[in-house]
């Protein structure tokens, strides 16, 4: 069983999941015409995109580290 505990991926999902609520709301703010908030949103969602990326890498890392050994 992996050491890596649950809360782990349930992070990095939960990462992904507020990047695309985030890119949603982004792209409906530009369509109403509310540039401002579409500008702030988009740069959260970058923001959440980063860290999804890192922690996904992250576990990516712990499962393989074992079969390169």
């Amino acid at each position: 069983m992996n050491t890596m505990s649950l809360s782990k991926y349930d992070a990095a999902a939960d990462l992904h999941i507020y990047a695309a609520h985030a890119h949603t709301a982004a792209a409906a703010a530009h369509h109403r015409g509310d540039h401002e908030a579409a500008e702030e949103l988009s740069s959260k969602a970058q923001d959440y995109s980063m860290a999804a990326s890192e922690k996904t890498l992250e576990i990516a890392k712990h499962i393989l580290a074992p079969l390169r050994a």
